[in-house]
């Protein structure tokens, strides 16, 4: 679908800015929130925490419309978070029988996106995981990047994810190998478009600083934290909550407790690995499969402690448990540092942190927690929690859109030859990188 395209002022007026005003006076309360934004996101396979994200921005900008490579979502969660939304689909969403098969056509996603056309909209947020960050955009336009992760399969995680899929150096294996190669070199060359990035974490703030060499802002996921019940009675039970992806590590968990036959543990989730994950537990072991969000939020918030063994970017569903007033027990890499107040650091800890994926790490974990319940309070957990409400990002987001549009004034001057226009696009590039929300 094409828009006609807007007069460079009319996009200035439209997000409340000016293309001579500084960038370091541009007042969040200037930002319209009635502007149209394209809202480019990878994929909608499901209504996880990047979908959250989503459909968060969705009303922050009423009148944004969605641009997505393959929508999937059911049409009750269109309803409940995406009402009146307009999407934009790639015709790879047509494709027959796309939903068993959409991620092995990662290599055609890079050229999809790339046909989305966003250039009639005031400004572009591009919610990226993968290949949203690469939509075209036009010079006088703004682009604010919200990065939850760099392309894990291409980067860090190439190796692992490999060997989960038995691709080795056959033909099979080379072949892959060389489409991931390609991907990589696309994604560092449209690493630079966006006038700023945010991180959804620290973790990810270094990924993106060291593949991409630019800095970011982080601004945490959003948490509907009204909507979480707090619980400070605990039950008995532990609880792990996780699309059962082998990087997830729910199987560390299961094995620990398997080895601990006096504790109880539920798991939550049900996909890939499950049969192997329920081939391997013990009778203490419970799986409840898929559970509807007001049985999943009530299952969290009984609990006595979330294990969590995985390194997520973020991990919504740790601040979730906080929310809830429920302690967590997470490996300490990735979202959960930013997320959990470990006790021995903290006055008012939240949970427990292990230094190293294995069994005896992860037992040793819980027999501290269980030597400390009385010092990780069910409040402290749902205050903490706070940090990452819905508010606070609908603010991050609108103040973050306003420093990308100063950016990209800035930007603009100095095409125009506009004297220090450059250097100081530049100032600004670097002093964002600095600003985090305290």
């Amino acid at each position: 679908m094409r828009h006609e395209r807007r007069a460079k002022s009319s996009d200035s007026q439209r997000l409340g800015g000016s293309s001579t005003r500084s960038a370091a006076t541009t007042p969040l309360a200037a930002i319209d929130r009635n502007a149209r934004i394209a809202l480019v996101h990878d994929w909608c396979p499901n209504f996880r925490g990047g979908e959250r994200v989503l459909a968060r921005l969705c009303k922050i900008f009423p009148r944004a419309e969605v641009f997505t490579l393959f929508d999937f979502l059911p049409k009750d969660v269109k309803e409940d978070y995406f009402r009146g939304v307009m999407f934009h689909v790639s015709p790879m969403n047509r494709l027959p029988f796309v939903k068993k098969y959409y991620r092995s056509l990662f290599f055609l996603c890079p050229f999809m996106v790339e046909q989305f056309d966003v250039t009639g909209y005031d400004a572009v947020i591009s919610s990226s995981a993968a290949f949203s960050r690469g939509v075209l955009t036009r010079p006088d336009q703004p682009h604010l990047c919200y990065v939850h992760s760099p392309v894990r399969y291409a980067w860090d995680e190439q190796f692992s994810y490999l060997q989960q899929g038995g691709l080795g150096f056959g033909p099979k294996g080379l072949a892959f190998r060389y489409l991931l190669h390609n991907l990589r070199m696309w994604d560092v060359r449209t690493a630079h478009g966006p006038d700023l990035m945010l991180a959804n974490s620290t973790y990810v703030r270094s990924r993106i600083q060291r593949i991409y060499g630019r800095d970011a802002r982080v601004v945490h996921p959003p948490v509907a934290i009204q909507e979480l019940e707090f619980v400070a009675d605990k039950d008995d039970y532990y609880v792990t909550a996780a699309f059962h992806a082998p990087y997830k590590r729910t199987d560390l968990i299961i094995e620990a407790f398997s080895k601990m036959p006096s504790r109880r543990l539920v798991v939550v989730g049900d996909d890939v690995q499950s049969k192997h994950l329920r081939s391997i537990a013990g009778p203490n072991i419970v799986f409840t499969g898929y559970l509807p969000r007001h049985d999943y939020i009530d299952k969290i918030a009984r609990a006595r402690a979330m294990v969590f063994a995985g390194c997520e970017d973020f991990g919504i569903v740790l601040a979730e448990a906080q929310a809830c007033g429920t302690p967590l027990i997470a490996f300490g890499r990735g979202g959960a540092r930013d997320i959990v107040r470990p006790l021995g650091d903290s006055n008012h800890p939240t949970g427990v942190l292990f230094d190293k994926q294995t069994l005896g790490s992860l037992s040793t974990a819980i027999e501290r927690f269980e030597a400390n319940t009385t010092s990780i309070a069910p409040n402290a957990c749902r205050l903490n929690a706070a940090r990452f409400s819905e508010e606070r990002f609908d603010l991050a987001i609108c103040d973050a859109l306003g420093l990308a549009q100063s950016v990209q004034s800035a930007r603009e001057m100095g095409h125009n030859a506009y004297l220090g226009a450059e250097s100081t696009a530049r100032d600004i590039s670097d002093s964002l990188a600095e600003a985090t929300l305290p």
